[in-house]
C-alpha cells in the first residue's frame, strides 16, 4: 500500500497539470495556436535554467555515472536502430518512416521524465538525472534531424546537424551547469535564488502546455500506427531495458534516470520538428505525441509501482 500510495503521488499530480491545461482550452482561456509561441518561450528560458541549476546544484561525485551513461547511450542507439529496420521491412508509407521511428525512440524525458524524478526523489539526488539529460538529449536530438532526414532525402548532412545540436537550448544549459561544477564556480545568493524560481516555473508550465495542446479526435485518425507505437514505447522497450537495468544492478537516482530515458512518452517537440522540417505527416507526429503522453498515465503507474516494490529506488 506504501508503494501504491507513492506511486499515485508521483503521477497523478503531473496529469492533473495536463487536465488543466486541456480544460483551459477548452474553456477558452488559451487557443491551441498560442501554444507553441508559449513553448518556445519555455524552451529557450524556463528549461534551461532548470536543467542549469539541477546541475548545478547536484553533487557532481555522485552525478558523474560513467556505466549509467554508457548504457543509456547503448539502449537508445539499439532502439532508435531496430525501428528503423522495422519501419523499412513494415512501413509502406515514405512520409511517415521518419515519424513512426523517432515516436519509438525518442522521449519525453525533460517534460515528463523529469517530474518523476523530481516525485520519486529528494532534490539535492537529481544529479545524476539531469547528467543523463545532458548526454541523451542531444543523441535524441542527433538521431531524431538524421532519421527525419535520411527518410526525407536519403542522406545526412552531418555539420548541419551538429550545429542543431549545439544551438540546442536544453543542451547549452546542461553543459553550463556543467562547467560551473567542474570549475567549482558559485552564483552569488540572490542569482541561485533566482534561477531556482525561473526554473520552477518550467515544469508546470510543459505539461499544463501539453494538456492545452491535447485532442482526442487525433486518437481516431491512425488506429494500427498509434497503437504499434504506443504499444512499443510505453509496455516493450521499458520491459526490456528497464527490467536489464534492474539485472544489472542500477539502482535509486540512476534507475530513475533510465525510467525517464526509455518509459517516457514521445517528446512533444518531435511534433515541431516534423512540422518545420517538412519532412513527414505531422499529423501522425502530433498524435504519436498524444496517444503515448495519454497511455503514459497507466504506463508509468505500472512501471513504478512494480520496479519501487522491487527495490529500485
Amino acid at each position: 500500500m506504501t508503494n501504491f500510495q507513492l506511486t499515485v503521488n508521483a503521477v497523478v499530480p503531473m496529469f492533473l497539470l495536463i487536465a488543466v491545461g486541456y480544460l483551459s482550452r477548452r474553456l477558452g482561456a488559451l487557443s491551441r495556436e498560442e501554444v507553441p509561441r508559449v513553448n518556445r518561450l519555455a524552451f529557450r528560458i524556463f528549461l534551461p535554467v532548470q536543467l542549469f541549476y539541477n546541475v548545478y546544484q547536484s553533487n557532481p561525485g555522485s552525478s558523474l555515472n560513467g556505466r549509467l551513461i554508457l548504457y543509456a547511450v547503448v539502449g537508445v542507439l539499439l532502439v532508435a536502430g531496430l525501428s528503423i529496420l522495422g519501419v523499412k521491412r513494415l512501413v509502406r508509407r515514405q512520409d511517415w518512416r521518419g515519424v513512426i521511428s523517432q515516436g519509438i525512440f525518442r522521449s519525453n524525458f525533460v517534460i515528463l521524465g523529469l517530474p518523476i524524478a523530481q516525485a520519486l526523489l529528494p532534490g539535492d539526488q537529481l544529479g545524476p538525472v539531469t547528467i543523463l539529460i545532458a548526454i541523451v538529449v542531444p543523441l535524441f536530438n542527433f538521431l531524431a534531424v538524421s532519421v527525419l532526414e535520411g527518410f526525407r532525402r536519403g542522406r545526412v548532412k552531418t555539420g548541419e546537424v551538429l550545429l542543431e545540436i549545439a544551438k540546442n537550448p536544453l543542451v547549452i544549459g546542461s553543459l553550463i551547469g556543467i562547467l560551473f561544477r567542474l570549475l567549482h564556480l558559485r552564483l552569488p545568493a540572490l542569482l541561485e535564488q533566482t534561477a531556482a524560481s525561473i526554473g520552477s516555473i518550467a515544469t508546470p508550465l510543459q505539461l499544463f502546455l501539453l494538456g492545452a495542446f491535447f485532442r482526442f479526435d487525433g486518437l481516431l485518425r491512425y488506429g494500427k500506427p498509434l497503437a504499434a507505437v504506443t504499444v512499443i514505447k510505453l509496455f516493450v522497450t521499458p520491459a526490456v531495458f528497464l527490467t536489464l537495468g534492474y539485472l544489472l544492478g542500477f539502482r535509486g537516482a540512476a534507475f530513475v534516470g533510465l525510467m525517464g530515458v526509455f518509459a517516457s512518452p514521445t517528446a512533444v517537440n518531435s511534433f515541431t520538428m516534423v512540422q518545420q522540417m517538412k519532412c513527414g505527416d505531422e499529423e501522425l507526429a502530433g498524435d504519436i505525441v498524444v496517444s503515448t503522453s495519454a497511455g503514459s498515465m497507466f504506463s508509468f503507474f505500472l512501471w513504478i509501482l512494480l520496479f519501487k516494490t522491487l527495490g529500485a529506488f
